[in-house]
C-alpha cells in the first residue's frame, strides 16, 4: 500500500469516526415544517433611512423577544432578514391567532389628561420626551367621546405589569402597573392635577389609552386632594377585562411598545403529524433508495462497485454529522436534498471506474492499480467542473431562495462537497487497497474494471454516426418547446400561494368529505371565492386571496360541521407584497443561473460549448414549467428549488460530454468535429445510464414513498433529470456542432503530460479501429 494510500485511509477512517460519534452524540436541528409550528415573517412599516430601518427593526426584534418569551413558547427562534423584516419560529404553535394579535400589536400605552367639553389650549405642557400639542378625540368605554390632552406618561416608564384577579372589590380582571422612578413622579403630577377639579368633572379623569383606544378613564378618587396627586409608584388598570385580555395586556406592557408598526407579510403553520409523517417518509424513501443505488453499482461495478457502496454509506453519515455540527437547520426540501445527494454522490465514483475501464482496456498487460489511478486522474476534471456547476445551483437556491428553500440550498452544497470527499478520499482508498490484492488484480470478473460492461460492449460493436445532421436533433428539441410553450398559453402557469399572495390551508376531517360538499359548505359560511380541492390522503385543501387568523377559524369551523372533527394539517399565508417580491426574485435566480453557468463554461470551455450549454439548460426550463402546465401541478418555491436542481444536473451532464469532446478533439485535432463529438458522447453513455439510474432510483423512491409534501417537488426532479439527460446530449451537442460551424477558433490544444511532452497519440478504445 501506497504512502498516499496509506493517508487516504487514515483520513477516511479520523473522518467516520468523529461523524459517528457526533451521530450519537448530537441531535439534529429540525425545522418547523418537519417538527409542527408556525413560522411568521413580520416586516416594519415604518422608516426614513436605510439606518432608521436596521435600527427600529433591532430595537422591534428585542420587544418581540420579550413577548414571545412570556408566551411561555420553547425554544422560539427569532432572526433579521434585511433591513426591516424579521422571521419568527414558534415551534409547536398550532393556532397562530393568539401569538400574531400578541406579535403584532404595537403596544403603544399613553396616559392622557382629560379636558372638558369644548376647552382648548395649552396644557401643563408634555414632559420631557413627550410629544407636543392636544390630544385627539376618542370613544371612552361607554362610546361618549373624550377630549384628550398631550401625553404625560408613556408605557416606556413602566416597570412591571401584572394581571390579577381583585374578588374582594368584585372589579374581576386587571392589571397593576408599576412605575420607574421618574414616572412615579410624573404619575403623582398628572393625577394632583386631575384632583384639582371637582368629583364627577371630566377633567378629573386620567384616560389610560393602548394603541389608540381608551382602555379605561377613571376618575381620581376624591380623597386625593389638589396638586397631591396619588403617592404611590403603581396604579391599576381596570376594564372588564377576562382573564386572557389581562393577561395579554400585562404582557403587552411589560414587554414594551414595537419601535414601529408591524405586518404580517409571511405565516406557516405546519401539523405536528405532518412532520412526523414526513420524517418518516424521507427515511424511508432515503433507505431504499439508497439500497437500490447501493445494489445497482454493486451489480455493475463488481467489487470496486461494493466498496463504492461503503463509501455512499460513509457518506451519508459523514453529510449527516456535518450538517449536526454546523447547526443546520433540516427542513423538508432539506431533507429532499439529503436524499437526493446520494444519488448525486454515484456519479464521481462512475465516472472514475468508467475512465479506469477505458485505461484497462487501452493497454494490453496493464494493471488493474496503474488503470485506477489513471482513472482517478483523467477524470478529476469532469468531477471538479460537475460539481461546480451544482454548488452554483446551490449558491443561488441560498441567496436567493427563502425559508426552506434556503435549507435545501444548503443542504445541497454540503451534500456535493462531502460527496467529492467520498469518491475521491474514501472510494479511493478502498479501491487502492482491493487493487493491490492479487486474487482481485486476476479475476476481472470480480474486480468490475476489467470487463467492458453491457452497454460499453454494445456501444463498440457499432459505429454509429450521430452528429452527421444536427440539425435533426434541434428540430426534435424545438418540437419539446413548443409543446411545453402550447401547455403554457394554453393551460397556464399555476403559481402557488408564495408567488401570488394568498393563503393556502389543508385540513384532515374525521368523516369524509366531497369537495362539493366543501366548497358549498365554505361558500355558506361567507367564503365564495375559496377554491376547494382534494389533497392527499383525502384531505381537504382551501385557497383564498383574504383571509386572516378570525376568518381561517370561522372557516374551519364551518367544515367542521360537516366533517367532524377538523384538524389543520398545513397552513401558509403569505401577503401580496411579499409575493410579487418572491415572483421577482424567482425570475431573478433563474436569470442569474443562465448568467453564472454561461460564464463557468465560457471560462472553462470554448464559447460555443458554453452558449450550447445553456441553451439546452433554457430549453430543460421551459420544458419542464411546460410540463407542469400540462399537468396542471403548482409553479412554487419548492419547484423553483427543483428548477434550479435541474439547471445544475443538467450542466453537470453537459459537462462531462464537453469535457470528453475537449479531450478527444485536442487528440486528434485533424478529424472532423461532428465524429469527434460521436464518438465522445459514446464513449460517455454509460456513465450518463449508471449515474441516471441511480439518482432516478432515489427519486422514484422519493416520489412514491416521500408522502404527499415531496410528491412536486420529486415529480419536477423526475421530469427534469429525464429532460436534462437527453438535452445535455441530444442539445447541447448538435447547438455546439452547429455553431462550430461559423467559428474561426482552432481545435482545442492537447494537455501536455507531467513531464512537459506533449503525449503521443493512442488508440481510442471506442473507435474500433477507425482514425477519429
Amino acid at each position: 500500500m501506497t504512502r498516499a494510500t496509506t493517508v487516504r485511509a487514515v483520513l477516511a477512517a479520523a473522518a467516520l469516526l468523529v461523524s459517528v460519534f457526533i451521530t450519537l452524540t448530537m441531535s439534529p436541528r429540525l425545522g418547523l415544517d418537519l417538527q409542527g409550528g408556525t413560522r411568521m415573517v413580520l416586516q416594519a412599516k415604518d422608516s426614513d433611512t436605510a439606518e432608521a430601518d436596521r435600527e427600529s427593526t433591532d430595537r422591534t426584534m428585542e420587544v418581540l423577544r420579550k413577548r414571545i418569551d412570556s408566551l411561555g413558547v420553547a425554544e422560539p427562534v427569532l432572526t433579521r432578514s434585511g433591513e426591516d423584516r424579521i422571521i419568527v419560529e414558534l415551534p409547536d404553535v398550532q393556532d397562530p391567532r393568539q401569538a400574531a394579535d400578541v406579535i403584532g400589536r404595537t403596544a403603544q400605552l399613553g396616559f392622557h389628561a382629560v379636558r372638558g367639553p369644548g376647552e382648548t389650549g395649552p396644557d401643563d405642557g408634555p414632559t420631557a420626551g413627550q410629544r407636543e400639542g392636544s390630544g385627539p378625540t376618542l370613544p371612552d368605554e361607554q362610546g361618549s367621546p373624550l377630549s384628550l390632552g398631550p401625553v404625560h406618561l408613556s408605557g416606556a416608564g413602566v416597570a412591571d405589569a401584572t394581571a390579577g384577579f381583585d374578588a374582594q372589590q368584585g372589579s374581576g380582571w386587571s392589571v397593576a402597573l408599576d412605575f420607574h422612578k421618574d414616572a412615579g413622579e410624573r404619575w403623582t403630577r398628572l393625577t394632583g392635577d386631575a384632583a384639582c377639579h371637582p368629583a364627577g368633572d371630566e377633567r378629573r379623569r386620567v384616560a389610560i389609552v393602548l394603541d389608540g383606544k381608551v382602555i379605561s378613564s377613571p376618575q381620581v378618587d376624591p380623597s386625593v386632594a389638589c396638586e397631591a396627586g396619588l403617592p404611590s409608584g403603581s396604579t391599576r388598570i381596570t376594564g372588564s377585562f377576562s382573564a386572557d385580555e389581562a393577561r395579554d395586556l400585562a404582557l403587552l406592557v411589560k414587554g414594551g411598545a414595537l419601535p414601529v408598526p408591524v405586518e404580517i407579510v409571511e405565516q406557516r403553520t405546519v401539523g405536528p403529524t405532518l412532520g412526523a409523517a414526513a420524517i418518516d417518509a424521507g427515511a424511508t424513501a432515503a433507505l431504499i433508495g439508497a439500497a437500490a443505488t447501493a445494489l445497482f453499482i454493486t451489480c455493475v461495478y463488481r467489487l470496486f462497485g461494493a466498496l463504492a457502496a461503503l463509501a455512499l454509506a460513509a457518506y451519508a453519515v459523514i453529510s449527516y454529522a456535518v450538517l449536526v455540527a454546523l447547526g443546520v437547520t433540516l427542513t423538508l426540501p432539506g431533507l429532499a436534498g439529503f436524499v437526493l445527494a446520494i444519488g448525486m454522490a454515484v456519479d464521481a465514483d462512475v465516472l472514475v471506474f468508467e475512465r479506469a475501464r477505458e485505461e484497462y482496456a487501452a493497454g494490453p498487460g496493464r494493471s488493474l492499480r496503474s488503470a485506477l489511478t489513471a482513472g482517478f486522474r483523467n477524470a478529476w476534471s469532469a468531477v471538479a467542473d460537475s460539481n461546480v456547476t451544482t454548488l452554483i445551483a446551490a449558491a443561488l437556491l441560498f441567496f436567493l431562495g427563502s425559508g426552506p428553500v434556503k435549507g435545501f440550498g444548503v443542504t445541497l452544497a454540503i451534500g456535493v462537497l462531502v460527496s467529492m470527499f467520498s469518491a475521491l478520499v474514501i472510494a479511493r482508498a478502498l479501491t487502492e487497497i482491493a487493487a493491490g490484492s492479487r486474487f482481485v488484480s486476476d479475476y476481472r470478473e470480480v474486480n468490475g474494471i476489467g470487463m467492458p460492461g453491457r452497454v460499453r460492449t454494445w456501444i463498440e460493436a457499432r459505429d454509429p454516426r450521430l452528429f452527421r445532421s444536427p440539425r435533426r436533433w434541434l428540430l426534435t428539441s424545438l418540437a419539446l418547446v413548443l409543446i411545453a410553450v402550447t401547455g403554457i398559453l394554453v393551460r397556464g402557469v399555476d403559481l402557488g400561494v408564495e408567488f401570488t399572495g394568498g393563503r393556502l390551508v389543508e385540513y384532515s376531517t374525521s368523516r369524509p368529505v366531497d369537495v362539493e360538499t366543501a366548497r358549498d359548505t365554505i361558500a355558506a359560511a361567507g367564503f365564495e371565492d375559496a377554491e376547494v380541492t382534494t389533497a392527499g390522503g383525502g384531505d381537504l385543501s382551501v385557497r383564498t386571496g383574504g383571509l386572516d387568523n378570525d376568518g381561517e377559524h370561522a372557516l374551519r369551523s364551518a367544515l367542521a360541521e360537516e366533517g367532524g372533527e377538523t384538524t389543520k394539517v398545513r397552513d401558509e399565508l403569505i401577503g401580496p407584497s411579499l409575493g410579487d417580491e418572491l415572483r421577482r426574485h424567482a425570475l431573478i435566480a433563474l436569470g442569474v443561473a443562465v448568467f453564472v453557468q454561461l460564464a463557468y463554461l465560457a471560462a472553462r470551455f470554448r464559447w460555443t460549448f458554453a452558449v450550447a450549454s445553456v441553451g439546452a439548460l433554457v430549453h430543460d426550463v421551459v420544458v419542464l414549467v411546460g410540463a407542469f402546465a400540462w399537468l396542471g401541478r403548482p409553479v412554487d418555491g419548492i419547484f423553483l428549488a427543483a428548477l434550479l436542481t435541474v439547471i445544475g444536473y443538467s450542466v453537470n451532464d453537459s459537462v462531462v460530454v464537453f469535457d470528453r469532446v475537449r479531450e478527444l478533439w485536442a487528440r486528434n485535432r485533424r478529424s472532423p468535429v461532428f465524429e469527434v463529438a460521436g464518438h465522445a458522447v459514446l464513449q460517455t453513455v454509460p456513465r450518463t445510464v449508471n449515474t441516471g439510474a441511480g439518482v432516478l432510483f432515489i427519486l422514484v423512491a422519493l416520489a412514491v414513498l416521500g408522502g404527499d409534501s415531496l410528491a412536486d417537488f420529486a415529480l419536477a426532479l423526475l421530469i427534469g433529470v429525464c429532460v436534462g439527460t437527453y438535452s445535455s446530449v441530444l442539445t447541447a451537442v448538435p447547438g455546439a456542432l452547429l455553431l462550430e460551424r461559423s467559428s474561426k477558433a482552432p481545435p482545442p490544444a492537447a494537455k501536455r503530460s507531467r513531464s512537459g511532452a506533449k503525449p503521443g497519440r493512442r488508440r481510442d478504445p471506442a473507435d474500433n479501429g477507425a482514425r477519429v
